[in-house]
């Protein structure tokens, strides 16, 4: 097993979902194939191919589903968007409307910038420092 292929991220309509996250966050649609049960499979993903995790964006079925948009894990920063020149990435975002809930920190580890996606759900844009031997 060499990595974490796809995180399900349960969403309220496929194509605004879609929208959000090439548009304003820029990442890639994968696939999207409909399913004969009407749903259909929407991957999409940041970077290059085969570089990150892809997300499942799969529409909520049932009242407990819909319950979890928004909020997939407690209101905690359950994602991480790594990037490699964190003020370009950080313009651009804001540019296309996302929403930060904090100006951007200077930590330890990096630089970082908690954002909500289309739904609700906490994100960390995140700039590493390099390692220093």
């Amino acid at each position: 097993m060499r990595r974490i292929a796809l995180v399900t991220l349960v969403v309220d309509d496929y194509d605004e979902a879609i929208r959000f996250y090439t548009e304003a966050l820029g990442f890639r649609l994968v696939e999207d194939t409909a399913r004969p049960d009407g749903s259909r499979w929407v991957v999409v993903e940041p970077g290059t191919e085969g570089y990150g995790t892809g997300l499942l964006l799969a529409r909520a079925k049932g009242g407990t589903q819909r319950g979890r948009i928004g909020d997939q894990t407690g209101g905690r920063v359950g994602f991480f968007l790594h990037t490699d020149d964190f003020a370009r990435d950080h313009a651009r975002m804001r540019a296309m409307g996302v929403r930060f809930l904090e100006e951007p920190r200077h930590e330890p580890y990096g630089t970082v910038a908690v954002f909500q996606d289309l739904y609700g759900n906490r994100w960390d844009l995140l700039m590493l420092r390099p390692a220093t031997d």
